[in-house]
């Protein structure tokens, strides 16, 4: 087993990849499938990370710009970038566009693993969505992720983080994944993807476990798998050596190094 931060949201982007436009609600699904593919959560999720590593100063022009030099040096990744998003990225005076789309969730996980508050957590998320989802429901689904990876990292029970996800941002999280998978089908808003993802994390056993479980949901499986994977690596701590390599080998050179830099930051 393998410790990762990270690498947590990025394997459950790659595991997902391939079910985002073909659903699937089998839990025995392959997870080492070659076609799978890291997708633009993996792009942003490193986005997000450089911003963190390599900018004095944490704000929205200096994240904008991160986000921009990587979205437009991988401008093809598996699954595309949505069109609003697109526009953003290759129009550098476009300011956010107010959505309330999952990619703000999708992102955010590097911010949980570097701020040593949930305040300081939930500011920076805040900061994270903004710049293009400023929508009250965008930002408040990049703030549950954050808020739930934050307190999974330091210790914090499921039942705590299940309480304070729902009294703190109104999701209910009652449910269970049996409960869900029946009638739930792709959806794309973060009202409609957060709580499940982390209803996949609280009903885990283990990293594969949830991974497993989110994207059998039968949703939309990549960014499910990214936010439910960050959650479930936060507490876990770990990942199964397989899923780590397999994961680890699909990204680029350049990739790797923001992850290793960002690993070797937390742990220091």
């Amino acid at each position: 087993m393998k410790n990762a931060s990270i690498l947590g949201s990025i394997a459950g982007d790659v595991i997902g990849s391939i079910y985002e436009f073909n659903p699937t609600k089998d839990y025995h699904f392959n997870m080492f499938d070659e076609r799978m593919e890291y997708t633009d959560d993996s792009i942003m999720t490193i986005a997000v990370a450089d911003w963190l590593l390599n900018c004095s100063k944490l704000d929205r022009i200096s994240l904008a710009k991160t986000m921009r030099e990587w979205g437009n040096k991988y401008r093809f990744p598996m699954g595309g970038y949505g069109g609003s998003f697109t526009a953003w990225l290759y129009r550098e005076e476009m300011g956010p566009y107010n959505s309330w789309g999952n990619g703000s969730a999708m992102r955010v996980s590097p911010v949980s693993f570097v701020c040593r508050t949930l305040d300081e957590t939930l500011r920076i998320a805040q900061l994270s969505a903004e710049i293009t989802h400023n929508h009250p429901e965008g930002i408040k689904g990049a703030q549950a992720t954050a808020a739930a990876i934050f307190l999974a990292r330091t210790g914090s029970s499921k039942e705590y983080i299940r309480n304070y996800i729902s009294h703190t941002f109104g999701y209910e999280l009652d449910k269970t994944c049996c409960d869900i998978r029946e009638h739930y089908r792709f959806e794309e808003s973060c009202q409609e993807t957060v709580p499940q993802s982390i209803i996949a994390f609280l009903d885990s056993k283990n990293y594969e476990d949830a991974i497993r479980l989110t994207v059998s949901l039968g949703g939309d499986a990549d960014t499910m798998g990214a936010i439910t994977g960050g959650i479930a690596a936060a507490f876990y701590k770990e990942i199964p050596d397989e899923i780590y390599t397999f994961v680890w080998e699909k990204l680029p050179n350049d990739m790797q190094a923001i992850v290793t830099a960002f690993e070797n930051k937390i742990r220091m």
